[in-house]
């Protein structure tokens, strides 16, 4: 790596870039670990004195509106801009912060900056412009609470020729553990643009995440008939990958890393809790804990970072090889954030006071486990990494039905429960493993989608709905398929029979780029 630094890279804008991330996982010295710490301080600091001033100026209005003061005569609002925010700031930073200029200024510009994004996130969730859960307006950050953070914009980071070390304002050269080579070489290409670096302490370790706008490289796809799969995930097997056909290509076991873990944290946690803790049960107070209390959290937190660090290396593979391998992939929108909620209470209907069985341990070891699997993290790495290598993401709506539906004559059962493992159809005596079904249903979904929409490569939609049923066609035979019909020999209905739209060879290949 030559000797220039980010600051001479420039990459176009627009149409032809896209956003991307690198994160290195990196090794401060413990004098850079107290600088690391102090700038995030910084950035907290800067965070919360803004924040009690928009508070103030919110409860000053409310308070005016409430005496009866016509809206043309209350209090000025303030702006919640990134740079009004800023300039607030540089304002009372002589006053609230003396010891300012102790940290570079990209630290206190990083909390103003959070704050404006919060601020926005809740103005837009609290009108309906934002979608997805409703966002709750900013909290003062604290340091127990908060994670330590810090983020520097602009090409003040820089990238140093060694290929493991980067340049941090006010904090000097820090060691990355990871080599940074593959970055820098696109940076002196001209094919990269730093934005931002933000370093954080996440899972016991200080790593750097570098935002960079990175030129876009569809890489040609082979010729030939397009490859077109379905998935089917689930907490016994992760995921099930067949095709239209109805061949199981793969098929991987849920690796369900927590629970492998939990005897070891069960052991922690109750050795913890005989330890002196930050808080006494009998006087109801805070106190200082215990070294040996310290020592136990400590341990406790690299187990959960190992946890989370095996799901994020095997998603991350698993996602990537399918992105490549397979030209069209098809995959249900699951509702995650109704399958891991907790189970309501089901109070009585004549018994006030009195609540029915809610199945509330089945439904917590479900959501335990759907947590594990990783099913949102999946889905996220599906989106984006097919836009990176030209593929075509299809998801189907969550109200598709893929394991009621019987991949053989098209029928739709009214009910199906997670016990049943295999689909029994009532109506052409077919018996077949659940999840197979599912993604042989999911491919040919996918399939007529992708052909119906056009052959356009790194695209992403959501598609079918719950009232629409999968037609009947070849179900191939998986390695779970069996005929349990005494009136039937093969279990499998004619390609060809009556209301079969099973995509050809032909149209299959009709969709290539």
């Amino acid at each position: 790596m030559s000797g220039s630094t980010l600051r001479d890279a420039t990459a176009p804008g627009g149409v032809g870039s896209r956003q991307r991330a690198y994160r290195f996982a990196l090794d401060p010295t413990p004098a850079q670990v107290r600088a690391l710490l102090s700038h995030a301080g910084a950035a907290r600091v800067a965070f919360n004195t803004m924040l009690a001033v928009v508070r103030a100026n919110l409860d000053q209005r409310t308070a005016e509106r409430s005496y009866g003061v016509p809206d043309a005569d209350l209090t000025p609002s303030l702006s919640w801009s990134k740079v009004s925010l800023r300039n607030g700031w540089v304002a009372r930073r002589d006053t609230v912060a003396p010891w300012w200029p102790e940290n570079a200024r990209e630290a206190y510009t990083s909390g103003c900056f959070a704050l404006a994004a919060a601020l926005d996130n809740w103005s837009k969730s609290r009108s309906g412009a934002r979608a997805g859960a409703p966002v709750g307006f900013p909290r003062f950050k604290t340091r127990t609470r908060s994670k330590p953070s810090v983020k520097f914009e602009g090409v003040t980071a820089k990238l140093l020729p060694s290929g493991h070390t980067i340049h941090l304002p006010r904090v000097g050269k820090v060691h990355t553990h990871e080599s940074t080579r593959k970055l820098g070489r696109l940076v002196e290409q001209g094919s990269a643009k730093v934005n931002s670096v933000t370093v954080s302490y996440d899972r016991g370790r200080w790593v750097a995440a570098f935002q960079v706008e990175q030129v876009t490289i569809v890489r040609p796809r082979p010729v030939g008939p397009r490859s077109v799969v379905g998935i089917d995930v689930g907490v016994k097997d992760l995921i099930v990958v067949a095709r239209p056909d109805g061949t199981e290509v793969e098929r991987l076991r849920a690796p369900k890393d927590l629970a492998a873990a939990l005897g070891r944290l069960r052991t922690l946690q109750r050795q913890a809790a005989r330890q002196v803790g930050p808080y006494d049960v009998v006087s109801k107070r805070r106190q200082q804990p215990s070294a040996g209390w310290l020592r136990t959290q400590d341990r406790i937190r690299k187990v959960h970072a190992r946890v989370a660090n095996l799901r994020q290396d095997r998603l991350h593979k698993l996602t990537t090889r399918l992105a490549q391998t397979h030209d069209v992939v098809g995959i249900e929108h699951l509702n995650v954030r109704g399958m891991t909620a907790r189970a309501k209470p089901k109070p009585h209907t004549s018994r006030p006071g009195v609540f029915l069985p809610n199945r509330r341990r089945q439904k917590a070891g479900l959501a335990r486990s759907v947590a594990d699997a990783g099913f949102a993290t999946l889905h996220q790495q599906l989106q984006y990494k097919t836009s990176w290598f030209g593929s075509t993401l299809v998801r189907a709506d969550r109200f598709y039905p893929s394991s009621k539906t019987c991949s053989g004559c098209g029928s739709v059962k009214a009910k199906l429960t997670l016990a049943e493992r295999e689909y029994v159809c009532t109506t052409c005596g077919m018996v077949i493993d659940r999840d197979l079904n599912a993604a042989v249903n999911l491919a040919r979904h996918a399939a007529a989608q992708a052909a119906e929409n056009g052959p356009d490569e790194g695209s992403s939609f959501v598609s079918g709905g719950g009232t629409q049923k999968t037609q009947p066609a070849t179900a191939g035979t998986g390695r779970s398929q069996r005929n349990r019909n005494p009136t039937s020999t093969t279990g499998t209905p004619s390609p060809q029979g009556q209301g079969s739209t099973q995509p050809s060879e032909t149209s299959l290949t009709s969709v290539e780029n």
